[in-house]
């Protein structure tokens, strides 16, 4: 049986859920690998690139910042699951003008999703909003700060169906990222420096989770059973409604990528950098590519 490193950089549905389902309907034992799921969210990038890794995001900045040399085989979604979670009296993002929001730092992935879609709202992060950065993690204290009135907002991810967690408290989503702007943001990626990506393991793990992704198209139930593990604080129903609304429509059948939203995603995460976009999307999705 092969062996292999598998990394996760973020916590929740968006980087795990693919992953989870192959392991759990055993579909890595199916394809004769052994994968270690690895929790790699403090790892440095030298520890990271020894293995394959889900977050194609930080993948991307990686090598557009530091040019390690970062190719994505599968992808799973466009759409990265974070929103924009506020109190009451706020209703759209141009409200955020002169509030308190907290976000991931500006050069991890998911801060640099928010900071391109807050401008594209017409706010610039850095002066027009008042941007408390904080470590991600399950986001349970960005919600004590918004119900003791700390915060005016937050950016959240997965680890909650924010639409329940809104509804519970009174709070609104301002805007789901995923519908603002699209990215392949997670899937599986290596560094040929140090995995070949057509490495025996490395294909039987895309194999597996190109057979996970046709479970959450074809089996809500058996989805809607594994997602629930990761959002044990909500009902089954909704549960069930987040995975109709975000999960279902929006993740990949077979794992490859439209190349034509890679490149826009990639120029425009480079210019939120302020760096050149040395990659095109050809070469950095260079086994999960389709024709637009």
């Amino acid at each position: 049986m092969y062996t292999i490193d598998l990394a996760y950089v973020g916590r929740g549905l968006h980087e795990e859920l693919v992953a989870y389902i192959a392991d759990q309907e055993g579909y890595y034992t199916d394809e004769g690998v052994h994968v270690a799921l690895r929790d790699g969210c403090s790892w440095d990038e030298e520890r990271l690139r020894r293995g394959a890794t889900i977050g194609l995001g930080r993948a991307l900045l990686s090598r557009l910042t530091d040019g390690v040399p970062w190719v994505a085989l599968n992808v799973n979604t466009y759409s990265p699951l974070f929103w924009f979670l506020a109190r009451p009296g706020l209703t759209s993002l141009a409200d955020l003008a002169g509030q308190r929001l907290t976000v991931h730092t500006p050069h991890t992935a998911p801060g640099c999703f928010t900071r391109i879609v807050l401008r594209q709202a017409g706010l610039d992060p850095e002066r027009d909003v008042q941007t408390i950065v904080r470590w991600p993690g399950d986001y349970g204290m960005d919600l004590r700060r918004l119900r003791d009135g700390s915060i005016d907002a937050a950016l959240v991810g997965s680890t909650m169906a924010p639409e329940a967690v809104a509804a519970e408290n009174g709070w609104q989503i301002l805007a789901w990222v995923g519908s603002h702007f699209k990215i392949p943001t997670v899937g599986v990626a290596v560094d040929p420096t140090y995995t070949d990506p057509d490495d025996p393991a490395v294909q039987a793990v895309v194999r597996a989770h190109r057979r996970a992704l046709q479970v959450i198209h074809n089996d809500p139930d058996t989805t809607v059973r594994h997602m629930r593990t990761f959002l044990g604080g909500h009902t089954e129903d909704e549960v069930r409604a987040h995975y109709k609304t975000f999960i279902a429509p929006y993740y990949t059948t077979d794992g490859r990528v439209d190349l034509t939203i890679g490149d826009n995603g990639i120029t425009a995460v480079a210019a939120e950098l302020g760096v050149p976009a040395t990659v095109t999307a050809a070469e950095f999705y260079q086994s999960a590519t389709t024709a637009p």
